[in-house]
């Protein structure tokens, strides 16, 4: 376990990097006002679908409020997001809905399935879907009356599965129990297994007696590590101190199990289970952190055999070349984190973005008050297998006292040769940012709107906000749905953009990563231009004559010309560029494939 000094800066305002802000409003009230503050996203005016807006580097394409049992239930939160071909999942306290964003600038409600639990995180593998369940309301059935008593045999507590081939009539297939039901969950898949697939369950809430389920136990519960540990120095093992692992056999989901119980917060010296953060403070001004005794979120990138694990008291570096044992390799905590919430690696694997849910999602934490290193990203570095911490990240604007804010779940966006991700921060709004100097992180675009309320903090704000296939998506917990697209600025060029947006996949659970790459194109050279231009490796002439080589190749492409006399356009480029070896090594790539 590593334990870093701590500091407390005050809040400082900043301007942000990005370009081009605008304030929006339904009647643009009290723009005048934003605008004039230091940043356009300070000052808007509140509403629930009327709220004034700001947005730099990204455009608004669609919103669409929460419809029928989702709007008319208080308590039908909109949670997590996944995504399958054409399709948004938007999971949800209450169940799930399916969004149709095969026009992004239209999207559309395609249905929805009514089946409270709480959370409500959903995934997707094929023509499988899984759902996080942890109220003691969930029931087997999906009814919606819930299931009183400290024991009762329809209580349902776990991860669902459904049959989503028919998408319009998805089918509970199977429910698999778990001691702390599922707060979130991962699809973990073994590139050396085509058979069967992992869920890794991250159980937070509180454990089911044994006698509702067998083999649960809370006792003993202490912060106390040597508690755990009886008069004859044996352990004594509890359901908690564990990710639950089950195993889904594709041929026969409905026999779905839980295979192992995995202790990855044991004492790798002593074997105790209870090794890792015991909860408290780091000394004087620091924050209090949770005691790890569960994941909050575990990230699996199975190309690279690792996983990250957001652990409440603590960040972990897990080994899953076996995916049905996985094995924690680091551990590391932060004075300033008080819970740790969630996890993304970069696309190559060598770092972990990990996020710090102050205030647990329903606090303001973004106030002129409030620390800039405190509920926000540390970036850590991955150097021989431990995690090497680099920097923070913050949403760099004030909020009000009548917004939750926080940083909360993001995912990558493939611009080439960048780590660049696009994060929730509840009402704080949408942030993209660029981490690829780890050490210096810097804000590209962001989105925001007002306070749900002008007098008093009323939950709501992205829960997640995603890229997927060319656009990013939002599942905004009480307004509904949104989705947007990224316009070119200084910092983010409109080849760079168009280069992301040729990345496709037919599926995508952002807690379980999939390694992108880029086909070669006119298109990706070009991005990479645009980077070299931005560095100031190429200018003046070579500059000139790069871009007019491959614009002549384009134009060969489109016609009849021998793929000979395309390559001489991009040998041409390739020399021009010598300066700049991503550009030289885009434009070789692109003319390997004509032979």
């Amino acid at each position: 376990m590593t334990i870093r000094s701590t500091h407390s800066p005050r809040w400082r305002k900043r301007t942000v990097a990005a370009v081009g802000a605008i304030v929006l409003g339904a009647s643009m009230l009290g723009a005048t006002a934003a605008t004039a503050a230091d940043d356009p996203r300070e000052g808007l005016g509140a509403g629930f679908y009327d709220a004034e807006q700001a947005a730099s580097n990204i455009d608004l394409l669609g919103s669409l409020p929460k419809e029928g049992p989702f709007a008319a239930n208080s308590g039908a939160y909109n949670s997590d997001l996944t995504f399958t071909g054409d399709h948004a999942i938007v999971g949800s306290y209450w169940g799930f809905q399916v969004y149709d964003i095969s026009d992004p600038a239209a999207p559309a409600l395609d249905g929805s399935f009514v089946c409270p639990g709480g959370q409500g995180d959903v995934s997707v593998y094929g023509d499988l879907l899984f759902m996080s369940v942890e109220q003691t309301s969930g029931r087997l059935d999906c009814g919606d009356q819930g299931a009183s008593g400290s024991v009762n045999p329809e209580r349902f507590r776990g991860v669902r599965i459904f049959d989503i081939s028919d998408l319009a009539n998805p089918q509970q297939i199977a429910t698999v129990q778990t001691c702390r039901g599922s707060h979130t969950h991962t699809v973990v898949t073994d590139p050396a297994d085509a058979e069967n697939i992992y869920i890794y369950v991250s159980g937070t809430s509180s454990i089911r007696s044994g006698s509702e389920l067998e083999g649960c136990t809370d006792s003993p519960a202490s912060s106390n590590p040597a508690a755990y540990v009886d008069a004859n120095g044996e352990m004594i093992y509890t359901s908690r101190f564990l990710v639950e692992v089950i195993k889904v056999p594709l041929a026969a989901p409905e026999t779905a199990a839980v295979v192992n119980k995995a202790r990855l917060f044991q004492n790798q010296e002593t074997g105790n289970q209870h090794g890792l953060w015991a909860g408290g403070n780091h000394g004087t001004g620091t924050q209090s952190t949770s005691l790890t005794d569960a994941c909050h979120d575990i990230t699996a990138y199975p190309e690279i055999g690792l996983a990250a694990g957001a652990c409440e008291g603590n960040g972990i570096l897990i080994d899953i070349s076996d995916p049905a044992n996985p094995v924690r390799i680091d551990a590391v905590t932060d004075p300033g984190f008080a819970y740790w919430h969630s996890a993304t690696f970069n696309n190559d694997g060598t770092k972990v973005v990990f996020t710090d849910e102050w205030g647990g999602g329903s606090g303001a934490r973004c106030r002129e008050s409030d620390p800039e290193t405190w509920g926000a990203d540390a970036i850590f570095d991955i150097v021989d297998g431990k995690l090497e911490f680099a920097s923070y990240y913050k949403l760099p604007v004030i909020q009000t006292s009548q917004e939750n804010c926080v940083a909360h779940n993001g995912s990558l966006i493939p611009i080439p040769g960048r780590d660049v991700m696009v994060q929730a921060w509840y009402q704080g709004g949408l942030s993209v940012w660029d981490f690829t100097d780890s050490a210096n992180p810097v804000e590209l675009a962001y989105f925001d709107r007002g306070p749900i309320s002008p007098t008093s903090l009323v939950l709501g704000g992205y829960w997640s906000t995603y890229w997927y296939n060319g656009n990013v998506l939002g599942s905004e917990i009480q307004r509904g749905f949104d989705s947007f697209a990224l316009t070119p600025s200084d910092m983010l060029s409109a080849n760079e953009i168009a280069a992301a947006a040729m990345v496709q996949f037919p599926e995508i659970n952002v807690q379980g990563q999939v390694m992108y790459t880029h086909e070669p194109s006119v298109t990706l050279a070009r991005a990479y231009v645009d980077q070299a231009e931005r560095a100031g490796t190429l200018s003046g002439n070579d500059l000139k004559q790069v871009r007019k080589s491959l614009d002549q190749a384009e134009h060969l492409m489109s016609t009849s010309a021998s793929d000979r006399a395309i390559v001489a356009q991009l040998t041409n480029a390739a020399r021009k560029g010598a300066a700049d070896a991503a550009v030289v090594q885009a434009v070789n790539d692109l003319a390997a494939t004509l032979g």
